[in-house]
C-alpha cells in the first residue's frame, strides 16, 4: 500500500511508516496550497494510494469515488467539517482523526496569553525595546499587574482543552469557575471547579477563557451583552472558534473599557483583513492561530495517523475511527 502525507508530519514518523510502505510527503504548510479534489482524486488514483493523511485539504465525493484504490483517510485534526465521512463510507474508505492532538498546546497558549494581559507582557516589551525606559521605576510604576493565583478564571466550554486549562488554572492557585451545558455538574466538581449560568461566570471572573466549538449554535456567544456583564477589570481570551465572539462588541467594550482587555488566536476571517477594527483596539493581545501550533503536537498526530494505518494493514480495530461502518461497504 502507498501513502500520501499533505499534513505536517514528524521525520521520526515518517521514518518509522517508510518501513512498512513507500511515503510521498507534501505538507500543505511546506507548499503553501491545498489540493483541488478533483485533481486529488485523479492523483490517488493514479498512484494507487491507499493512506491518505490530511489536516487542512478537503476530501469530497469526488474523491472517493475516483480513488479506487484509497482505504483510510486520516484527519490530522479532531474535527471533520472537510471530510465527506458519508461518501467515504459508501466507498468503504475508513476515516480517522486524531482527537486531543493539540489539547496540552491550546491550554498552554491560553495560559500564554492569559499572563501576558496580567502582566502585560508585549507591553512591557515594547517599553524596553522602543528606548523608552529610562527612569529605573518606571516599568514598575507603569506595568504593575495582577497574579493568576487567587483570581477567578471562567471557563466556558469544558471539553479536553476547557478541562486542561482549568486543570492548570486550579495548579496555580485560581478558583475556576465553568459553563458547559452537555457536563454534568458532578465531573465539574471533580476536578475542583465549580458549576455556573454563563451570566454568573461573565460576572463573576476575573478572566473568562472559552473553548467551545466553532458552531451555528455558539456564534457571537460573546456578543454586547456577555461583554456588559463582565467587570471592567476582566479579561476575556478566545482560543477556541473565530465566530463565537462579536467583534464589532469586543472592540467597544475594549474602547469603553467596559473590560481591561482581551487576546485572539482566533478569528471569523483568517487571515485578519487589514481592514479589521480588531487591529486599532485598545489593550487587545492578536495571534495568527498558532494555539496548536507546537512541534509536540505535530509528533502526536504523526504517530496516532502511523498507529492507525498499522493497524489497518494488520487487520486490526483502528483506534480512532468514526465510520466503522465503512467494512461492510468495503
Amino acid at each position: 500500500m502507498r501513502a500520501l502525507i499533505l499534513a505536517p508530519f514528524s521525520d521520526r514518523q515518517l521514518a518509522r511508516l517508510r518501513k512498512h510502505m513507500d511515503v510521498t510527503y507534501e505538507s500543505w504548510t511546506d507548499t503553501n496550497r491545498l489540493q483541488d479534489p478533483d485533481d486529488l482524486g485523479a492523483r490517488l488514483a493514479a498512484a494507487d494510494i491507499g493512506a491518505l493523511v490530511v489536516e487542512a485539504d478537503f476530501v469530497f465525493e469526488e474523491v472517493f469515488a475516483a480513488a479506487r484504490c484509497l482505504r483510510l483517510v486520516g484527519v490530522c485534526r479532531n474535527a471533520l467539517n472537510q471530510v465527506d465521512v458519508t461518501g467515504a463510507t459508501a466507498h468503504g474508505v475508513a476515516v480517522t482523526h486524531a482527537p486531543g492532538r493539540n489539547t496540552n498546546a491550546v491550554a498552554e497558549m491560553t495560559l500564554g496569553l492569559m499572563l501576558s494581559l496580567a502582566r502585560r507582557i508585549p507591553d512591557a516589551h515594547a517599553f524596553v525595546a522602543g528606548g523608552e525606559w529610562r527612569d529605573p521605576s518606571a516599568g514598575y510604576r507603569r506595568f504593575r499587574g495582577r497574579e493568576i493565583s487567587g483570581a477567578t478564571v471562567g471557563v466556558v466550554g469544558f471539553g479536553q482543552i476547557g478541562r486542561e486549562v482549568a486543570r492548570k488554572c486550579v495548579a496555580l492557585g485560581a478558583r475556576v469557575l465553568a459553563h458547559d451545558p452537555f457536563v454534568p455538574d458532578r465531573q465539574l466538581r471533580t476536578l475542583g471547579v465549580r458549576p455556573a449560568t454563563l451570566a454568573t461566570l461573565a460576572k463573576s471572573s476575573d478572566f473568562v477563557t472559552l473553548h467551545v466549538p466553532d458552531a451555528s449554535a455558539t456564534g457571537t456567544l460573546v456578543d454586547g451583552g456577555f461583554l456588559n456583564r463582565m467587570r471592567p477589570d476582566a479579561y476575556l481570551i478566545n482560543t477556541s472558534g473565530g465566530g463565537v465572539v462579536d467583534p464589532v462588541a469586543l472592540v467597544d467594550a475594549l474602547a469603553s473599557g467596559a473590560i481591561a482587555g482581551a487576546a485572539l488566536d482566533v478569528f471569523a476571517g483568517q487571515p485578519l483583513p487589514q481592514t479589521s477594527p480588531l487591529l486599532s483596539a485598545p489593550n487587545l493581545i492578536l495571534t495568527p492561530h498558532i494555539g496548536g501550533a507546537t512541534a509536540e503536537t505535530i509528533e502526536r498526530h504523526s504517530r496516532m495517523m502511523v498507529d492507525e494505518i498499522g493497524r489497518l494493514l494488520a487487520g486490526k480495530p483502528l483506534r480512532y475511527v468514526v465510520n466503522p461502518e465503512y467494512a461492510r461497504a468495503r
